[in-house]
Order: C-alpha cells, then structure tokens, then sequence
C-alpha cells in the first residue's frame, strides 16, 4: 500500500539511569547502568512505524547542538523521512530518566527546540506529502500547535490519531478533529475524573466523544471502545525490564498497522504485541528492534 504516516511531535536525547531504588528527597543513590538513547514520544512513534514498514515522515523541531545532528541520523537510519525537520537557535530537548529494579520508570522532560515547532511551517509541509493517510500527536509539543494540525488534517480528510501524552486536558476542538484518541490507564482517569478498569467509565467516555476509543491498559492489553460494546486485548505474559517507551510502541505499532492495511483490532493485538515486547529490553527506541 502507498499510505502514509506524518508524525508532527517531539524529539528528545533520554539520559537513563538504572538504580534498584529511587531516591528520596535529600538522598543520594548508586545506580547500576547508565546509558543514553533516542527518544521523545513523537520520535519514538515515527522509529517504530518506521521499523514496522510503514512509510513515515516526521515534523519535528531540533537545536543546533550534536543531539539533533545524532538525532536526524538516527531517523534515517530506522526509515523515518527528515525532510521536515524544523531548526532553531538553542538546545534540543533532552529527558533525564530513573528507571528502578521493577522496571517502572520516572521522567523529566526539558522540552528545549521542541516549545518551538511552527504550526504553520508545519501544515505547509504537511500539504508536500502526498497520499498522506495519517496524522499521529502528542503532548510533548505545544498543544495549539497539535490542534492547529489536526484542524487542518480534518479538513482535508486525513485520519488523525492522538496520544494525550504526558496527560493533558484537551480543548473541545482538538477532540472534536481526533479520530483515534489513545490514552493509557492513567491519562485516560486524569482526562475523564474516571477509574479505565470500569468498563460503564470506558463506555461513558467514548459516548461523549466524536473518535474512536483505544485506552491502553499496561499489562493487562488494551480496550477497545467501539458501537457501544468493549473489546478487550490481552497482553501477553513478560518479565518487564524497562517500561519506557512501551506507549509509544504501541501507538507507533497501531499506527502502522492501519497504514498497512490491517483492521483496527488486527493494529490493536500488532500494537500490544509491540508494547509487550519492548518491555523485556533495557531502553526507549533501542528496546522496539526484534530480535
């Protein structure tokens, strides 16, 4: 298939510590591993939608440090178009990450180029793509920027697909232009003031929205709201090493999935079964590479 995938969000150098504990106010620890990788959630979906086939450009907006000239090269080499990166003056963004024993992260994000992504730069080179199919956002960019996106991606009959990530509110209109709305358990609560391992809140939320409904529910899977019924899919069993990044393989992973031509449930099981597995490996983006 020709279709498409533009990724309009962030990029971020992760700075990851691995220590059996975090520590608490005042306290100093000893870690057991350090390393540094690629990442940012709108990085981490476009590298793997690139990985999964899916041909995939990204809109992104980088410093003039290293970190960006290390950054572009790592999009092409997992398959990511950089025709569209935008440049600034100044630092790219960076994320300090504590990941401890049970593999459960903490994250600090200094958005740097990434407060800097022009909408408008970016809708024009949206309009370049031809063939595009999808649109995929995030929070990591301003989120007038992702709306101003979407809108125009509305407008011209291209699926758009919105990871509220890190959890944010979002404005009536960016709903009303989303077509897929994807938080996991936690932003889907802080979102909607309700528990996702209700099924009556899952069914309340998707009725009042305009998109379709896909929260991600750790490893239990994911739910899938659709017509008044839910569909769950279960994740399978895995020993979790590193959490990070497991969101947006999923998304990345759903993504390509329709982009390739697979049924929304068929994406949903590639997605969980992407997200699963990248869980078992130390890392963001180096954890999405199959074995």
């Amino acid at each position: 298939m020709d279709s498409k995938i533009c990724i309009v969000g962030s990029s971020n150098i992760d700075q990851i510590a691995y220590v059996d504990t975090t520590p608490h106010d005042g306290e100093t620890v000893f870690g057991s591993k350090y390393q540094m990788g690629f990442g940012g959630k709108g990085a981490n979906q476009a590298v793997m939608a690139g990985l999964m086939g899916a041909k995939t450009f990204m809109i992104t907006c980088l410093g003039d440090d290293v970190y960006a000239d290390m950054t572009i090269e790592n999009y092409k080499d997992n398959g990511v178009n950089v025709d569209y990166i935008q440049r600034v003056e100044g630092s790219s963004g960076v994320a300090p990450i504590w990941v401890d024993k049970t593999g459960q992260n903490r994250i600090i994000v200094i958005s740097g180029a990434n407060d800097h992504i022009n909408a408008e730069k970016a809708i024009e080179d949206i309009d370049k793509i031809s063939n595009l199919n999808f649109i995929i956002g995030q929070f990591e960019i301003p989120l007038e920027v992702t709306e101003k996106v979407f809108i125009h991606a509305k407008n011209k009959n291209i699926q758009t697909i919105l990871n509220p990530a890190p959890a944010k509110i979002p404005s009536d209109s960016l709903l009303q232009a989303t077509d897929w709305f994807i938080p996991n358990e936690i932003e889907f609560e802080t979102i909607s003031g309700s528990s996702a391992f209700d099924d009556k809140n899952l069914l309340n939320y998707a009725n009042s929205i305009n998109g379709n409904l896909i929260v991600t529910l750790g490893d239990k899977g994911a739910a899938f709201i659709s017509n008044n019924e839910i569909m769950k899919i279960e994740a399978p069993t895995v020993s979790a090493v590193d959490t990070t990044g497991a969101g947006d393989a999923f998304v990345g992973a759903f993504s390509a999935g329709l982009a390739n031509g697979l049924t929304p449930i068929e994406a949903i099981k590639l997605g969980v079964d992407r997200a699963s597995d990248s869980v078992t490996k130390p890392g963001t983006q180096s954890s999405y590479a199959r074995e």
